[in-house]
């Protein structure tokens, strides 16, 4: 890969996005950090050149923003060597309490717009780099896109479909391309985009007695920043990957991460093995 590497970031005014950003200019780096509201790197732009940080405006829900972003970077730059797909928010709410209207506008950001992003990062991968020399794509998910949690089912459900349609990618893509493509998935980490962009659905009063479920997600919510990891400690991790020559397609980030990962891929095996004869038999009769 070019050294320095250039990064286009979406997401950049918060959280991992703002972290990478400032992380990949730390090293030597050149960031395109793309955001709603370029006004809130306005630090950053004061501190560093146009040679070493374009910042652009970019609503991920907005597909000629996202074209345009691309358009721009490589006029600019000439080439991309990562692509961090990272724009979403979270959304805390149980399944009826969240309004379709809410959730449609979860999905429009945190899976459309990252299946935009991704679609764009592969053209621009196949087509605009130098040939075979590719580039990494990198969707920033959730452990929450493997094990679902109460409280937060749409946030989780939008996070599954990114996982699917991610590995599914992974898999079309002509290994000549050289376009290595690696999900990120967080476990809980204390970033400002809590207190920035997080949506809570009002209780369903059905919930609103009970102390299990949902309950204890929407306390550790209202919390923010009693607990978890230092994304700035974890970009450093982001970075790494990114220049491995053979990344994982799933790269759990935090122990808890961990914890909950295993834990699915346990519930998983045991009701497999539990019921994995129930599938004998099921084949169509021949000779009848």
């Amino acid at each position: 890969m070019s050294d320095p590497q250039v990064w286009f970031v979406t997401g950049s005014s918060s959280g991992f996005g703002r972290s990478i950003v400032e992380y990949v200019l730390s090293q030597g780096g050149i960031a395109v950090a793309t955001l709603r509201k370029p006004s809130a790197l306005d630090d950053l732009k004061a501190k560093y050149p146009p040679s070493r940080l374009l910042i652009l405006k970019l609503d991920v829900t907005k597909p000629q923003d996202i074209t345009n972003a691309f358009d721009k970077t490589k006029e600019v730059f000439g080439r991309i060597d990562v692509v961090f797909n990272n724009a979403g928010y979270p959304l805390v709410g149980e399944i009826e309490s969240t309004t379709q209207e809410v959730a449609r506008a979860l999905f429009e950001v945190t899976f459309w717009g990252a299946d935009r992003v991704a679609q764009e990062a592969v053209k621009f991968f196949r087509e605009v780099n130098k040939p075979g020399v590719g580039g990494r794509l990198l969707n920033v998910s959730s452990s929450a896109g493997l094990n679902a949690y109460p409280g937060i089912g749409y946030y989780c459900a939008s996070k599954f479909a990114l996982e699917a349609l991610t590995q599914a990618l992974s898999m079309e893509l002509d290994p000549a391309w050289n376009i290595k493509v690696t999900l990120i998935e967080p476990g809980a980490f204390i970033t400002n985009a809590l207190t920035t962009s997080l949506v809570t659905a009002p209780i369903h009063p059905a919930y609103a007695d009970s102390q299990y479920g949902s309950r204890p997600v929407r306390e550790m919510f209202s919390k923010v920043g009693a607990g978890g990891g230092d994304p700035d400690k974890a970009v450093k991790r982001f970075y790494e990957l990114a220049r491995l020559p053979d990344p994982p397609l799933r790269f759990l980030v935090g122990k808890d991460a961990v914890f909950h990962g295993r834990d699915q891929l346990q519930r998983v095996q045991s009701d497999l093995e539990k019921y994995e004869s129930w599938s004998e038999g099921l084949e169509f009769d021949k000779s009848s």
